[in-house]
């Protein structure tokens, strides 16, 4: 199986406590993707992925690790 049919890894970091916007302070996620994410296909868990990166940058909690850029 390669990468892209392999699933797409939950980003839980086990800090789960929503915010007033309903964001995951853990792990960036909406209280609407965090229950999506079961039944989410690899396509959406992706977006959803990109989507916390872009709220975690803008609060100044990007952590990049493992990877060259950023």
């Amino acid at each position: 199986m390669d990468a892209e049919q392999q699933p797409v890894r939950s980003p839980c970091v086990y800090v789960c406590c929503l915010d007033d916007n309903d964001i995951c302070t853990g792990c960036q996620r909406s209280g609407a993707e965090i229950t999506e994410w079961g039944r989410a296909s690899n396509e959406r868990r992706r977006e959803i992925l990109r989507l916390c990166e872009l709220r975690a940058r803008e609060q100044g909690v990007w952590m990049n690790i493992g990877t060259v850029e950023g």
